[in-house]
């Protein structure tokens, strides 16, 4: 879970896995009990290491979550402009980013967890911060929307609702497969990331015509959303998205 960095000693990469390893114990027993009913006692006594240890990484519970949260973020927005780098088409990459949230999600699902239902639990200026990675975050995934609605009409036409309203609609999907998406199931995280990415791109009537494999004949009831038009709707093409890059190895 922890890539070596340059110039860190051996001691600075033990302490720093040692801190990633109680943040990954911690997001599992706020994920099972809730911020509030997880204690520092009982994350010491759960993971086998003495409570006077916990708090040389960690001086309080919020301390932990503040940390949890904010490793989170950071970790998804670098591993996110990472996968985008030498993507140029709009519609490549959305499904890159949708791509590497799921992936994410699949790996840390209670971290997901955590971030989606504990939101509030940190005070107010601690909450500020952690806003201010995940706007950071979320522009990621708005900028891509917007340059896709903008489309050949460029951004003075741009609906700025419109931009909002389709980009939390992704994160809306993306942010509640956690409690739902199981590989055995589903399939592998590239299948979600086509379904989820069909959906926003295309709407159901595209999301039919692709699984039938027909991008021109048989259609779901009615039309396809004005905006497919708009996107450039292509079922063909959407059967052929980006290779997943390589995987860096995360700091989470």
């Amino acid at each position: 879970m922890v890539s070596p960095v340059a110039g860190e000693s051996p001691r600075q990469a033990r302490h720093e896995a040692q801190r990633l390893e109680i943040l990954a114990a911690a997001a599992d027993a706020i994920a099972e009990h809730g911020f509030h009913g997880m204690t520092m006692r009982g994350l010491a006594r759960a993971t086998g290491s003495g409570l006077a240890s916990f708090y040389n990484y960690f001086s309080s519970k919020e301390d932990l979550l503040f940390s949890l949260q904010t490793d989170a973020f950071e970790t998804m927005t670098r591993s996110v402009n990472a996968a985008l780098e030498g993507v140029d088409e709009h519609v490549d990459r959305l499904y890159v980013f949708v791509l590497t949230h799921l992936q994410y999600s699949a790996e840390h699902r209670s971290v997901l967890r955590v971030l989606v239902h504990e939101a509030s639990a940190l005070p107010a200026g601690r909450r500020k911060t952690v806003r201010r990675l995940k706007e950071g975050y979320f522009n990621v995934c708005r900028d891509i929307v917007a340059a896709m609605l903008s489309g050949a009409g460029g951004a003075a036409g741009l609906d700025h609702a419109e931009v909002e309203r389709v980009t939390y609609s992704v994160f809306g999907m993306l942010n509640w497969s956690y409690g739902w998406y199981d590989p055995r199931q589903h399939g592998s995280p590239e299948d979600v990331a086509k379904t989820i990415h069909t959906l926003a791109v295309c709407g159901l009537g595209c999301t039919y015509r692709v699984a039938q494999g027909d991008g021109e004949g048989r259609r779901a009831a009615g039309t396809v959303p004005a905006l497919a038009g708009r996107l450039g709707c292509n079922p063909a093409a959407l059967r052929k998205r980006p290779a997943p890059a390589e995987k860096n190895t995360k700091r989470v």
